[in-house]
């Protein structure tokens, strides 16, 4: 035999609408479950260990950052030192070479003046 209930509209509804609830209700009592429960739990704790991981790496990164740049700030001021070092000790050799340069040019001056006079001294002995 027929259910007549389920051939009246009014009776498809409230079928329908018992349905509805009844999914509802496995639904909310399936999200309070001490099982789920847990689960939220352990993944919530997993989150923050996460979390916190990538603290500890963004942490250590910058403070390798950080000590990379140090040793790069000392690494351009040593080089730095040693530039202007290198740079008045080739001052020092050229002013010395300057200094050698003119001394050479007055002895060589010298010579060519003595030179000239020991000449003019025999020319004005030979004409008396």
């Amino acid at each position: 035999m027929k259910n007549s209930d389920r051939d009246r509209f009014d009776g498809r509804l409230k079928n329908a609408s018992e349905a509805k609830q009844n999914r509802l209700e496995r639904f909310q009592a399936a999200a309070n479950s001490p099982e789920r429960q847990a689960k939220r739990a352990q993944r919530d704790a997993q989150a923050v260990a996460r979390k916190s991981e990538r603290q500890a790496k963004a942490t250590k990164l910058l403070q390798e950052k950080e000590a990379r740049e140090r040793l790069q700030a000392v690494d351009a001021k040593r080089e730095e030192t040693q530039a202007a070092e290198r740079e008045a000790a080739l001052e020092a050799e050229l002013a010395e070479t300057a200094e050698q340069v003119i001394a050479q040019a007055a002895t060589y001056e010298a010579e060519r003046k003595a030179q000239r006079d020991r000449r003019y001294a025999a020319r004005q002995n030979r004409k008396r």
